[in-house]
């Protein structure tokens, strides 16, 4: 059995791909994913949106 491993996906993506990624990682609705995303980035000083840059910038493309 293969590790799973974090991917940016570009299918079903909205800006980067990053939360579609996370979501298909868990195994959960991205919808779940984005949200808490915002509510991270809302709920502290957007500290959010620097972890979803991060990560936009560190996690590779999914190959096709």
């Amino acid at each position: 059995m293969e590790p799973k491993k974090l991917y940016r996906l570009e299918e079903g993506k909205m800006l980067c791909g990053v939360c579609a990624g996370i979501a298909d990682y868990l195994s959960l609705d991205v919808t779940v994913i984005r949200l808490l995303a915002l509510l991270a980035t809302l709920c502290s000083s957007g500290i959010g949106l620097v972890f979803y840059l991060a990560a936009a910038i560190i996690m590779p493309l999914k190959p096709v």
